[in-house]
């Protein structure tokens, strides 16, 4: 049995290595922030509170396994597949552009309602490719489907971070740093969108609700003989959001201070506000958004609900997390300056036929969603038609020519924005 790196902390360190040409299963060391302004903050600090998190490894996991389905005609020298893809267009893209299946209009491919996504569907995988490449071999279909088994193995998991975190106050309680180093298992290969998420769509976040002068946080990304590690529900974002919370109640803790009172006095009030990690805030108003939820739940009451269940023998406690969720990722500052240049839009096509009914084609993808009922929704009432006139065709890279996907809470912000606009056009 050949030694295996499985361990994320240790994985730098370990003698065996996955990859001969990444030495210490090193993939990238990356930061975000002010470095020098993060120490000055730290050591002008009277407080600091340090914490070590670890973000297990989670698997999708959905109801419905992965499958594909190639066919290649020999006539038309022309392939198509079919699979259960969150993301139809950028799969056609990879399979033609870098692995070389076919040119793009050669290729087509259908992604049908596929069941649970949950991130895990984004990517190409190493079945689609082979169930077109033998499609042509065989002269025939060629049919997979993946069982539970397997997408335990095989499916891009979740997470798998291991973090110091700190957190520099002044005698106030004033937040005035963080300092934050991730160790992010990317398994043993990297996938489609590996990288960005312990990065681009971590860091970014880190500053969550709070007005934090200086942050810099550093990501060592690292291969192990695991399976590869990609989006997964919030992707990134999540995993900022815990590190923040668990940062801020332990130091609110540690301070003697109401966690509820603590985070009230750090959060950003000026806006707009630019965090020390690329983020613009323009509006907000998290202070009146606490006090509802706090007035909502008695929790002046709350002393005394805990005292009576302890007089019963049991535990009552509470948590809080005050958040911000990047979503509806589009084309915008942030998203140039993080070097996506003019990606990650939606296209959209509203076509009026002549008997009446509306057609609307989008780039976005309907797995579980309800895009035909939402999507339509807007046509009816924008145009004025009668909703069951209204049929929304999505999954077909025949039919809908191009297209971004349905990922991070987009489709709503950005894939019904695309539908508006071209209805009032």
């Amino acid at each position: 049995v050949l030694p295996a790196v499985v361990d994320t902390a240790g994985a730098a360190t370990s003698k065996t290595q996955v990859h001969a040409e990444a030495p210490d299963n090193t993939v990238f060391n990356w930061h975000l922030g002010d470095k020098g302004a993060t120490e000055a903050a730290f050591k002008a600090a009277r407080h600091v509170t340090r914490l070590d998190i670890v973000n297990n490894r989670l698997v999708p996991n959905p109801m419905e396994p992965r499958a594909a389905v190639g066919d290649y005609d020999q006539g038309e020298g022309a392939f198509t597949l079919y699979t259960t893809s969150q993301n139809p267009h950028v799969a056609r893209l990879v399979l033609s552009a870098f692995i070389g299946i076919a040119p793009e209009n050669k290729l087509r491919v259908i992604a049908p309602d596929v069941g649970g996504g949950f991130g895990s569907k984004i990517f190409i995988y190493a079945e689609e490719t082979v169930c077109v490449w033998a499609a042509k071999k065989v002269g025939r279909p060629v049919k997979w489907t993946s069982d539970r088994t397997e997408a335990f193995l095989s499916d891009a998991h979740g997470r798998d971070h291991v973090t110091h975190a700190e957190l520099a106050m002044d005698a106030d309680g004033k937040m005035l740093a963080m300092r934050v180093h991730t160790t992010a298992n990317l398994g043993a290969y990297l996938s489609t969108f590996s990288s960005s998420v312990p990065t681009y769509l971590y860091a970014p976040l880190l500053s969550g609700q709070y007005d934090i002068p200086a942050i810099y946080c550093e990501v060592d990304a690292v291969y192990t003989n695991t399976a590869p590690v990609d989006a997964y529900r919030g992707a990134g974002r999540p995993e900022a959001t815990f590190v923040v919370e668990r940062l801020v109640e332990v130091a609110a803790r540690e301070l003697g201070k109401d966690p509820a009172k603590f985070r009230t006095q750090n959060f950003v009030r000026k806006f707009p506000h630019q965090t020390p990690v690329i983020m613009m805030y323009d509006t907000g108003n998290y202070g009146a958004s606490l006090k509802k939820a706090l007035e909502t739940i008695d929790y002046k009451g709350f002393g005394k609900r805990r005292r009576d269940s302890a007089r019963n023998g049991k535990l009552r406690g509470i948590g809080f997390s005050a958040y911000i969720e990047a979503c509806g990722i589009a084309p915008s500052a942030a998203v140039g300056s993080l070097g996506a240049g003019v990606g990650l839009w939606e296209s959209a096509e509203v076509r009026v036929n002549p008997i009446g009914t509306v057609e609307v084609l989008t780039g976005s993808h309907s797995h579980g969603q309800g895009h035909e009922t939402t999507f339509a929704q807007l046509v009816s009432d924008r145009l004025g038609v009668p909703l069951e006139n209204v049929s929304i065709i999505h999954g077909d890279t025949d039919k809908v020519q191009m297209g971004m996907g349905t990922y991070g809470s987009r489709s709503g912000a950005v894939g019904m924005s695309a539908i508006f606009k071209a209805i009032d056009k």
